[in-house]
């Protein structure tokens, strides 16, 4: 039976930016299926309860997450405040889950501020849930410091120009896999894909990862 996968799209986008990666994880036997959420109109907590009620339609016995920077933040309270205890196996890319540099200093600009909307409620500034999950998570980080970040300055090196590496760390990640790819380069990535391929399928990335 075909494994579904949740994609999770990020800050400002709508899932088609993952497309290539969909794609990829199709050729690899999955069914990837895109979540759309309305990213500065709600909360992540907010979304997170809408994903959990979205995810009610299907009864597959296992279903997998693969979630883009702001995307794996909504996933954290995912976990965090609801009962999903179907198996399936989490990866994070690019996701800023200590919070983001970036979305700090934007919203330091009141006519920029309001362009994150609600995205920053225990999300882009801080204060995400932890991870308590005992599924295996993935986290995917770019090195190749060129973007958005890079106008608004103030961020850690190594980063994929709009989120440090620092910023994806998290406490209980099964695995770690860096790229040499910038924030929305690691969505069409073939290393990526081959590493999602392989993570999905046994909790861990190619034996080339970092």
């Amino acid at each position: 039976m075909t494994s579904k996968v949740i994609l999770v799209h990020g800050l400002w986008l709508n899932g088609m930016e993952m497309a290539w990666l969909g794609r990829g994880l199709r050729r690899c036997g999955f069914e990837p299926i895109r979540f759309r959420y309305r990213d500065v109109r709600r909360s992540p907590a907010e979304n997170a309860g809408r994903l959990y009620r979205w995810l009610e339609r299907f009864d597959d016995p296992q279903i997998h997450f693969v979630a883009h920077s702001l995307g794996g933040i909504l996933l954290l309270h995912l976990f965090d405040a609801y009962p999903w205890d179907r198996p399936g196996r989490v990866l994070m890319i690019g996701s800023p889950v200590l919070g983001s540099e970036a979305a700090r200093r934007l919203a330091r600009i009141p006519l920029l501020r309001a362009t994150l909307g609600r995205s920053v409620e225990r999300g882009l500034l801080g204060g995400a849930p932890a991870w308590k999950s005992e599924r295996d998570l993935g986290v995917v980080r770019g090195n190749l410091g060129l973007g958005m970040g890079c106008l608004v300055g103030g961020l850690q090196r190594p980063h994929d120009g709009t989120v440090s590496q620092e910023e994806t760390r998290l406490a209980g990640a099964t695995d770690v896999l860096s790229v040499s790819a910038n924030h929305y380069g690691l969505l069409l990535s073939d290393r990526v894909v081959r590493g999602a391929c392989a993570f999905l399928r046994s909790g861990r990335f190619e034996p080339d990862s970092d």
